[in-house]
């Protein structure tokens, strides 16, 4: 006698995916056994309206992963019960960078066992995001993506949109989907600049003016500016925003300097040497974003950073215990000796 097993259909995933899927659901519960037989593929066609290549392809994945086989004349069995389902994964960066990669190696560490995860970049492009989202629909158990983008970023919502609500976070930044219900892990990056400089601003009074150095090559949050001049306003401070420094560029003495691109940290510290001001004395420097390497370099660089390996971490947890929340990852500032 040959066991059925039910299949709801639903426009977002490909069916074939829907059938594997489905009939792991029925082991898992006990509902198919070893040995049991399925309808065959002109069977399932048929019941469920569907295309035989695509009951076809979605029993060649079973046979492939040992779950089905096929015996000639006879049909199809269940050949495993002993299956741990693979929770799979589609984790988007906007980019590569040190902190995405301490992003990703503790999200990878910190998941559970059977987990495969698939990583792409989209460069904050918004045709790039559509086409993977669209074409990767009903593939994944999560989608866990780096919502940043600074043109076109309506229609990336709208395609954040197409994801299901309980499948989707949001990590490093949070963005307002009022139909969906999704997690985030992420940065509120125009109150976080506030909150860490006020942190320092017992040392960040000793200097004539504030020099907030923006990066134009490399995209960055506009919020990160906008929560400068706030904090700047708010202390009295005279302050500036400059974008870029180049080689060229000549340094302010007795300012302070928040620096969020690492090239122009470097551009920065050369040009100081090359003026012959100490740094951490006659200027002041803060960079954004923590890294091992600016814990002692010049004896240490002031940072404020969110936690990069906690971002990953807490992402994980929330697949792991299938939890949905909105967290806002911490974001401190590190006193060292450049400030």
């Amino acid at each position: 006698m040959e066991i059925q097993f039910d299949i709801e259909f639903k426009e977002s995933a490909p069916k074939y995916m829907q059938i594997i899927k489905s009939l792991l659901l029925a082991i898992g519960k006990g509902k198919l056994k070893r040995g049991d037989k399925i309808p065959s593929i002109n069977q399932l066609s048929e019941e469920y309206l569907l295309s035989r290549d695509t009951v076809e392809k979605a029993y060649k994945h079973l046979i492939r992963d040992g779950v089905l086989i096929s015996v000639r004349g006879k049909g199809y069995f269940i050949n495993r019960v002993d299956i741990e389902t693979t929770v799979r994964i589609l984790l988007v960066f906007n980019k590569i960078s040190n902190y995405k990669k301490q992003i990703y190696n503790a999200f990878v560490e910190n998941l559970g066992r059977n987990v495969n995860v698939d990583l792409h970049i989209h460069h904050s492009n918004v045709n790039i995001f559509k086409n993977l989202i669209k074409n990767s629909l009903g593939e994944y158990d999560y989608y866990v993506i780096m919502p940043h983008f600074y043109d076109k970023a309506e229609e990336a919502i709208d395609v954040l949109k197409l994801i299901p609500g309980e499948k989707l976070i949001l990590l490093d930044k949070d963005v307002e989907l009022n139909t969906k219900k999704h997690s985030s892990v992420f940065q509120n990056f125009e109150k976080d600049i506030v909150s860490a400089l006020t942190e320092a601003i017992d040392l960040l009074k000793g200097y004539n003016k504030i020099i907030l150095i923006f990066p134009t090559i490399i995209l960055y949050p506009k919020e990160i500016i906008k929560g400068f001049r706030i904090f700047c306003i708010q202390q009295a401070l005279e302050h500036e925003i400059i974008y870029d420094f180049q080689e060229n560029s000549a340094v302010t003495n007795n300012a302070a300097y928040v620096v969020i691109e690492e090239n122009d940290l470097v551009n920065l510290i050369k040009k100081c040497r090359e003026q012959q001001l100490t740094i951490g004395k006659d200027i002041g420097i803060i960079s954004y974003n923590e890294t091992p390497l600016k814990e002692i370099l010049l004896d240490g660089i002031t940072t404020i950073s969110t936690d990069h390996e906690q971002m990953g971490k807490t992402a994980a947890q929330l697949i792991n215990e299938n939890r949905k929340a909105i967290i806002k990852n911490p974001f401190t500032l590190i006193r060292r000796k450049s400030l």
